[in-house]
């Protein structure tokens, strides 16, 4: 295992969402720190709308390199805005996910 995924996977908090921090609710989906198509086996618990707003907004290539650390994908200015929108939300909270407009 890589050490920067080892890293990151000592700082997710059990029973804590690993993107947001919120405490997690009754549908938890597990992300691969580095997609399993580049290798990764680590992975750690998302609420199922961080899921899917970590690969709307970063490629699998990018999360394989300088976001495979939770602290590295919480400061992208796109992920810290999401957190901002999502801080106040329950646990099962569930929106529409759109894609960044760059891709």
């Amino acid at each position: 295992m890589a050490q920067a995924e080892e890293l990151a996977a000592r700082e997710v908090e059990p029973g804590v969402c690993a993107l947001c921090g919120r405490p997690l609710g009754a549908k938890v989906e597990w992300h691969h720190l580095v997609p399993k198509s580049e290798g990764g086996r680590v992975t750690a618990p998302v609420h199922p709308i961080c899921h899917r707003t970590i690969h709307a907004l970063v490629s699998n290539k990018d999360l394989a390199g300088e976001y495979a650390d939770v602290d590295a994908l919480r400061a992208r200015p796109d992920v810290q805005r999401y957190l901002r929108w999502i801080a106040d939300k329950p646990p099962d909270f569930h929106a529409p996910t759109r894609r960044s407009r760059g891709e």
